[in-house]
């Protein structure tokens, strides 16, 4: 249920979820971007002497991509980086169907970042990140129209527009289409950053992550990360975290457990997004390489060589992987 102004003061909760420092993981970043972001980490970093010259740190970035490719992940990676809980946004609780709430909602949203949260057994407010997701909802093109809902949309763009340009906090927004931005308020971000999908060395990355504690030899991982290509690091994690499903539950139900029996099974239960294609591995589902080259029953990490170990992150949480990165024009 909606809050009232008139009832009691929003809190983050209202809002969407609090997520803290502590609770981020290391995400897989390719080069480009991990050089991108460690240019704005030091920006921030640096602020004393970057006033000395006239400018300061950029505040506010906007994350674009495919689904599951890990922008929440990334944000909140940041955030943690910065020592800051962020916020996380669910437009749904922004968005109203009355004429005129949403901007209300819109303006005390930023209200509360812009005074930051009190975090529990604190007595002080803390700064926050701010982050918004499927931004693209509560940012699209305006138009003209002779329309009362068209004309309420503008007049919610505009609010947002503000509030953007009077925020002095740190701010991510992320969309999955960010075609779809409002072109005004796509300029007040500093930094656009596009998350692809990750290359053939982030997805070796990614499996050997959520596969732990089991692993494969190099050779045997290089072939499934090829079999990946086109799969999000959503799909991945699924898939690895099904495999260990399958591998504890199957013997209990009386599964066929032969590798064949479990990839089919497994395969067939796990939908790629329409959107990124069908990986080669759902084409052929266990008659690919990969699943042949596949050890089976699937070992443990330090049943094999250590040489054939390929190096991840430390596991748990979501993955990222990216391949470009870009500054706003």
């Amino acid at each position: 249920m909606y809050f009232s102004k008139r009832e009691r003061k929003p809190t983050a909760e209202d809002f969407g979820q609090l997520f803290l420092p502590e609770e981020a993981m290391q995400p897989i970043l390719a080069r480009s971007v991990r050089t991108a972001l460690m240019e704005w980490l030091t920006e921030i970093w640096s602020e004393e002497a970057l006033r000395e010259v006239g400018i300061g740190p950029r505040r506010k970035a906007l994350f674009s991509g495919k689904p599951g490719t890990g922008k929440t992940t990334l944000a909140h990676h940041l955030s943690a980086r910065l020592g800051l809980p962020m916020l996380a946004v669910r437009p749904e609780c922004v968005i109203s169907k009355w004429v005129g709430e949403t901007g209300q909602r819109i303006g005390e949203l930023f209200d509360l970042a812009q005074a930051g949260v009190t975090l529990d057994g604190a007595t002080e407010p803390v700064p926050i990140v701010l982050f918004i997701d499927e931004f693209d909802a509560l940012s699209r093109q305006r138009r003209r129209s002779d329309q009362a809902a068209d004309d309420s949309r503008n007049e919610e763009v505009n609010t947002l527009l503000q509030r953007l340009e009077q925020y002095s906090g740190f701010m991510i927004a992320a969309t999955n289409y960010g075609e779809h931005i409002d072109q005004a308020i796509w300029r007040r971000f500093d930094i656009h950053i596009e998350l692809e999908l990750p290359g053939q060395e982030e997805r070796e990355q990614i499996l050997a992550r959520y596969l732990s504690p089991f692993g494969l030899p190099r050779g045997a991982l290089c072939l499934l990360g090829q079999a990946f290509e086109t799969a999000s690091p959503a799909l991945m994690r699924q898939f690895c975290e099904n495999l260990k499903r399958q591998i504890i539950i199957g013997p209990k139900l009386n599964l066929d457990m032969r590798k064949t029996a479990v990839i089919d099974r497994l395969l067939t239960a796990i939908a790629p997004h329409p959107d990124l294609g069908k990986p080669r591995l759902w084409s052929h589902m266990s008659k690919d390489d990969a699943v042949k080259a596949m050890p089976w029953p699937l070992p443990r990490i330090g049943e094999f060589d250590d040489d054939d170990v390929v190096a991840s992150p430390q596991a748990g949480g979501d993955v990222v992987a990216f391949t470009r990165a870009r500054g706003a024009s």
